[in-house]
């Protein structure tokens, strides 16, 4: 379909688009649409909507800004694209993991927080003689409202001499300290205390008391000249050392580091307990002392949304106008499923998908129009019944005068847009291609499309036997989170799948489970958290797939005439690594006012490695060469060797649909569903002897249905195999071909946390007062 151009063309134009595995793609996308991009996972969908379109938007708002910033955005390069036109500038709704921090939560993401302090400070009974608190008094995040004694956290943190100091047979110097960091910061802080006369030789236990508490606790940071011990390798000057306690370091670890792994390090020398003065509530006794219909902020704040969408007026004109913008603003957010969701809760206890969703809720009060919006999966996480909220909410972001653009596998999703771009027709270097862009229904014509067998074919799958369980496993009865004393039975040797709405416990049953299971040789959980944080994690170094490539490049010709070892093809370590980048072929930007981002690094290009470490060559290809093969042209490549470990490492990864996936393929560009299944093909690639229970949390998020067949072989063969798998899933086609379901609800949050229905999915799919039901019963007879 086309249309003129001009000042006026109502279409983005997409020409050449080569981002990623994309073949110089050319389309044309109406604006002011809902249009949805499906294609298998890999096929290139994400990289035309997000890598191209919203990555040209925002290339071209960098453009607008302050020449510093222009400079460095230069230097992460601009989309590979010929031209795009007709784009609007874009708003991009990902899903981004939180950071790990617990001052940011449900409220302060969506500034519901902000309406209900200032509820509070303009409407709230204050006790008599009180004065009137502004609105920053009721934010823990703020020096007016935090409580001192826990600074707003709502708990304490508080080391001690056990925790700090696990085996007090140890001497210092033999690392008695567990809490010091390693290598030279703690050697360093060895030696101040050598230095000061305190004996770093003798066993922690016949120090004196007041001696282990000074090292331990103390306030103090005395600065001493060290003269460091002479090695031969090489001669130390001496230097000024500063002295921390290991309780201060620990403390400034915590609350200081932006590193995930120092902060866990960190959190295990650490005893938390509820702020003893503010009771958890994070705010000082002035704030608490004030209440709203009888319930202070606190109290409100823990309440679920859907409850405090209720809450009533109060007596004023200030109460009324207040508590309606309140209501106004809880009511996407509660129309997109996540009513159960309560304003206290820390945003990185939430999924990615709840905490897109809560994103997109804010947008629908933005008020911006003439955008283009694109989002990542937005159905991911959500049960059937709140997949036509979902529609609804976009439709109102559409009707407001904006473009959708939804990066989606999710059927009714794709059968709800009004401009359908399927990308194809495989993953990697087999797709790329754009197989049709149109309405939905004229893509019944196109061939060679993966989606269409899907969105049109509606039959029911085959059935498939009953498998019957060889014994039960009890978990119970749970007290946790919404779940009230509930106990489950998993039958062991089938496959079980958990359903419910959002926030009916599902992720919190499982989490129950536990490695103490009667009659079960090991349990695996699977979940959907990144592999690694920076660039330097990859699938071959996640799988052990590295280690044998290295060795593989150590074992040549040319690399034993030079001495290169199985280190030099490390880009971990010094001797084979560039050392510009330090081996991450990339190197962080930072942006002012912005987020640091990755640009390719200047010396190596993103290879990694030095000039000299290249000129090795296996089969016809360098060490680099090899990490830039996709899974499934790495299998063709070692086919013809020796290397069975290699081979059964990338069987398992092409088993479970990752034959897309190029080996040294950084973990920041991985998808939580694509960290999963590297996470399970590398336990599926291990020798397993006796039973194993398998433990995965919503494993079809991100797939297309294509990819969803893949991995339910996958399962189902380990369960053939004698082993027991449960999932935690809302796609019915997934719950219907399982042997065994337990179904919660009926609602979320409050309205949550029992067991409605459990049985094979027949008998669940008859439950009566079952949310999950009709969605199962059509999975199994879905209409003609």
């Amino acid at each position: 379909m086309s249309s003129p151009r001009g000042p006026h063309d109502s279409y983005v134009r997409v020409r050449g688009a080569r981002e990623h595995n994309l073949q110089g793609v050319d389309v044309d996308i109406p604006r002011d649409v809902l249009a949805v991009f499906t294609g298998v996972s890999g096929s290139g969908k994400s990289s035309l909507a997000f890598g191209t379109i919203y990555a040209e938007a925002q290339r071209r708002y960098f453009e607008s800004v302050a020449p510093y910033a222009r400079r460095l955005i230069h230097q992460v390069g601009a989309p590979k694209v010929g031209e795009i036109t007709g784009l609007p500038p874009a708003v991009s709704l990902q899903q981004r993991r939180s950071s790990p921090t617990s001052r940011s939560s449900v409220g302060t993401v969506t500034n519901l927080s902000n309406s209900l302090r200032m509820l509070f400070s303009r409407a709230g009974d204050y006790p008599e003689g009180a004065e009137r608190l502004d609105s920053d008094a009721f934010s823990p995040n703020t020096a007016a409202g935090a409580c001192p004694e826990c600074h707003g956290l709502g708990q304490v943190h508080r080391t001690t001499e056990e925790s700090l100091v696990p085996d007090p047979s140890l001497s210092i110097r033999e690392g008695a300290i567990a809490a010091w960091p390693g290598a030279w910061q703690g050697k360093n802080l060895r030696d101040i205390l050598d230095t000061l006369g305190y004996d770093v030789d003798r066993p922690w236990r016949e120090l004196p008391a007041e001696e282990r508490e000074w090292i331990l606790f103390t306030d103090e940071q005395p600065v001493v000249t060290v003269h460091p011990v002479r090695d031969a390798e090489r001669i130390q000057r001496p230097y000024q050392g500063t002295y921390m306690s290991a309780q201060r370091y620990v403390m400034k670890t915590f609350s200081d580091t932006k590193s995930p792994t120092l902060r866990a390090k960190a959190e295990r020398f650490l005893t938390s307990a509820p702020c003893p003065v503010c009771g958890g509530s994070r705010l000082r006794p002035e704030a608490l002392a004030v209440t709203f219909a009888g319930r202070n902020i606190a109290e409100l704040a823990a309440s679920p949304l859907a409850e405090l969408a209720r809450m009533p007026h109060g007596a004023t004109e200030a109460a009324r106008i207040l508590t309606d913008d309140l209501r106004s603003r809880i009511a996407p957010v509660v129309e997109l499923g996540l009513g159960y969701l309560s304003l206290d809760r820390a945003t990185p206890t939430l999924s990615a998908g709840e905490l897109q969703r809560l994103r997109l809720a804010t947008q629908l009060r933005s008020g911006l129009f003439g955008v283009v919006y694109v989002l990542d999966e937005p159905s991911a996480g959500l049960h059937p019944a709140d997949t036509e909220a979902l529609l609804t909410v976009l439709e109102r972001l559409k009707s407001a005068g904006n473009s959708v653009f939804v990066v989606e596998h999710h059927l009714d999703v794709v059968r709800g847009a009004d401009w359908l771009v399927d990308v194809g027709p495989r993953a990697g270097e087999h797709g790329g291609r754009v197989l049709h862009s149109g309405p939905v229904a004229e893509l019944a014509a196109v061939e060679e499309s993966a989606t269409a067998r899907f969105l049109f074919d509606r039959s029911p799958a085959p059935v498939r036997e009953v498998r019957s369980p060889r014994g039960r496993m009890k978990i119970g009865p749970v007290v946790r989170h919404n779940l009230r004393g509930v106990t489950a039975e998993f039958p062991l040797g089938v496959f079980t799948a958990v359903t419910g709405v959002s926030g009916s416990g599902k992720s919190t049953l499982i989490g129950e489970v536990t490695e103490d299971l009667a009659g079960v040789g090991r349990l695996v959980s699977v979940d959907q958290r990144p592999i690694g944080r920076t660039p330097r994690s990859n699938l071959a170094t996640y799988t052990g797939l590295f280690d044998v490539v290295r060795k593989v490049f150590a074992a040549t010709d040319e690399a034993r005439r030079r001495g290169y070892g199985v280190g030099r093809f490390s880009f971990n370590v010094a001797g084979g690594r560039c050392e510009t980048c330090q081996g991450e072929g990339f190197v962080s930007v930072e942006l002012l006012f912005l987020p640091s981002t990755y640009a390719p690094c200047p010396d190596c290009g993103g290879a990694r490695y030095n000039p000299e470490t290249l000129e090795v060559t296996y089969r016809g290809r360098n060490i680099a060469q090899v990490l830039d093969l996709t899974v499934e042209a790495a299998s063709r490549f070692f086919a013809e060797t020796d290397t069975p470990a290699v081979a059964r490492s990338l069987s398992t990864l092409l088993d479970v649909g990752l034959g897309y996936l190029r080996l040294g393929q950084p973990a920041t560009e991985l998808s939580g569903g694509e960290a999963q299944r590297i996470k399970l093909a590398s336990e599926l690639q291990r020798v397993r002897r006796g039973h194993t229970f398998y433990l995965l949390d919503e494993p079809t998020t991100g797939l297309h249905p294509a990819d969803v067949e893949v991995l339910m072989r996958q399962l189902h063969g380990l369960v053939d195999a004698g082993h027991t798998v449960v999932v935690v899933e809302h796609d019915m086609t997934v719950v219907a071909g399982a042997d065994w379901v337990i179904d919660l609800g009926p609602g979320g949050g409050d309205a949550g946390g029992r067991i409605v229905a459990a049985g094979p999915p027949d008998e669940v799919a008859r439950a009566q007062g079952s949310t999950t039901a009709p969605y199962l019963a059509r999975a199994l007879a879905p209409a003609p």
